[in-house]
């Protein structure tokens, strides 16, 4: 179809149950350019998108008795610059998308010549939950809640397909989601909530278990204020630079990286470095301390995960090697330091959990954290959290998901994404042939870090759906301390990658192998008691 047909006239409102349509807008959209970095596209290589021309249509709806006000944001190619496939990009935070990272996908999608589609959920693109999380003071918006959670998603994918078929005269051959974070717990409901939408899922990050997530992050700061431990952010930053240095070759070679943070858990005792001396670089002055008592507990209690009162362990906890100092941050001044939290955790709580935002939720007592800890669990279960093990449906539907979690993460714990997949694969035996995991070493929050980008895998799951080759090892480009890169390769879990001791080319793929470490199946991964 030509750009003569990108007006709003050319599209009918979608046959959507439960749904008005209020508006819809179509223009062309010419000479876009958009360069693209490495990593923002997640399992996607970066790209320099030059002059690409397509039809931008903007659908707005509601679901009548909600007060809700959706758009969803679809840009479609030229017919001829068409490949017949549709791919969505997710949100991250507390956004269903449509904000500047899901534009960049969109961008590098359509420039590949893929259809590909946004949704704000009907919640806008700001960053605080608080605007909309209210219908009136102490009462939540549960139907935005509810959007945001899964309602939007099934729309979305309908949506989408109708406007592709209005377009082009016939709907997708394939479909795919790509996200991470939010958009990573999206395409893990979209799974369980709705099999049939897409045919391949990238589901990186993701936040799967909402209320043991925040609770991970909130617990850095707790554990401080509970047992009056302070640390400076340096002391901090040194055990991690001390953890890299004594576990960096676990893996067989020296690259800057945790490979194995188990093994390296096992290894490295922070205690031990107690007394020792470095140099604390703060605000440009550099002083000689040593790492503290405090320093060694709150790294050690930021790994374990939080605990209740009665010392049973919640949740595990960040990945050693992650930045301590950013999830444990704190303030110091020449009189001592203090915590400083997580403004925006502190706001989630007053709003969805308490329901008053004038309410002091800092120093909590460990009583007070178990029972945030149990409110958060009944707020968020039926809404946001996306731990249903049956993955039945989508396997059945002949659905393929990929997930992908850097070890380094500091927002979600990698915890998080083994935790379900473990109990996915305990419920349904062997997972392969439909749901594979890579743990990636050395990877920040969805892209960053000196680790390498696993930007193979959107490429190895199309082939995985469209010709039935699934993923085994997935090569990798890594920054070592020297700032050279090394060709390295990511494995299945169970299995990681390990370097044959006697290739003399570190930097060749093939001198890696995926070696198996873990079993499965498993008997779930822990208990999480209310």
């Amino acid at each position: 179809m030509s750009t003569s047909s990108c007006v709003a006239a050319s599209f009918l409102a979608p046959q959507l149950l439960g749904a008005d349509f209020l508006s819809i807008e179509a223009g062309v959209v010419t000479n876009y350019n958009q360069p693209i970095p490495k990593g923002w596209r997640f399992s996607q290589p970066g790209i320099d998108v030059r002059d690409a021309t397509f039809c931008n249509i903007t659908l707005t709806y509601t679901h009548p008795g909600q007060n809700d006000t959706i758009n969803v944001e679809v840009w479609l190619p030229l017919a001829d610059e068409w490949n017949g496939r549709l791919q969505a990009v997710g949100g991250g935070g507390w956004r269903a998308g449509r904000f500047p990272l899901s534009f960049l996908n969109m961008a590098g999608a359509v420039a590949e010549g893929y259809a590909t589609v946004t949704t704000d959920a009907g919640l806008g693109d700001a960053y605080d939950p608080l605007p909309w999380s209210f219908v009136s003071p102490g009462n939540i918006n549960l139907y935005a809640l509810q959007n945001l959670g899964f309602i939007s998603l099934g729309d979305e994918a309908a949506i989408a397909k109708d406007v592709i078929k209005n377009f082009y005269g016939k709907g997708p051959s394939y479909s795919y989601w790509n996200g991470c974070s939010q958009g990573g717990r999206q395409g893990t409901m979209l799974a369980q909530q709705y099999p049939s939408a897409y045919d391949g899922i990238i589901s990186a990050a993701p936040a799967v278990h909402w209320a043991e997530l925040f609770m991970s992050n909130i617990w850095p700061t707790v554990y401080m204020d509970i047992t009056k431990q302070y640390p400076r952010g340096c002391e901090l930053n040194e055990l991690t630079s001390l953890a890299v240095y004594a576990c960096d070759g676990l893996d067989g070679v020296k690259d800057g990286l945790i490979a194995d943070p188990d093994g390296c858990r096992a290894k490295f005792d922070p205690f031990d470095y107690v007394g020792t001396w470095f140099t604390c670089s703060n605000n440009g002055s550099d002083e000689t301390v040593a790492i503290s008592e405090a320093a060694a507990a709150v790294a050690e209690a930021t790994w374990n995960g939080p605990v209740f009162s009665n010392g049973k362990p919640l949740w595990p906890g960040f990945e050693i090697g992650a930045d301590l100092a950013g999830i444990a941050p704190t303030d110091c001044t020449s009189s001592g330091c203090v915590a400083i939290g997580h403004k925006n955790l502190e706001a989630l709580y007053q709003g969805f959990l308490i329901k008053d935002v004038t309410l002091d939720v800092t120093n909590l007592t460990h009583r007070e954290f178990d029972t945030f800890y149990r409110l958060a669990k009944r707020a968020f279960q039926p809404f946001l959290s996306t731990d249903e093990r049956d993955l039945s449906d989508f396997r059945d539907a002949g659905g393929k998901m990929i997930t992908f979690h850097g070890l380094t993460d500091s927002a979600i714990p990698p915890s998080n994404s083994l935790a379900y997949y473990k109990d996915v694969a305990a419920f349904l035996g062997d997972t392969t042939d439909f749901y594979r995991y890579y743990r990636v070493p050395g990877l920040d929050h969805c892209f960053g870090g000196p680790g390498g980008q696993p930007e193979s895998l959107f490429a190895q799951l199309r082939e995985w759906v469209e010709k039935g080759k699934a993923p085994e090892e997935s090569p990798v480009v890594i920054t070592t301390p020297d700032n050279t890169t090394q060709q390295q390769v990511l494995c299945v879990y169970p299995k990681r990658a390990v370097l044959d001791p006697a290739c003399s080319d570190t930097n060749s793929t093939e001198c890696w192998s995926c070696t198996e470490v873990y079993s499965l199946p498993l008997d779930g991964y822990m208990q999480r008691p209310l």
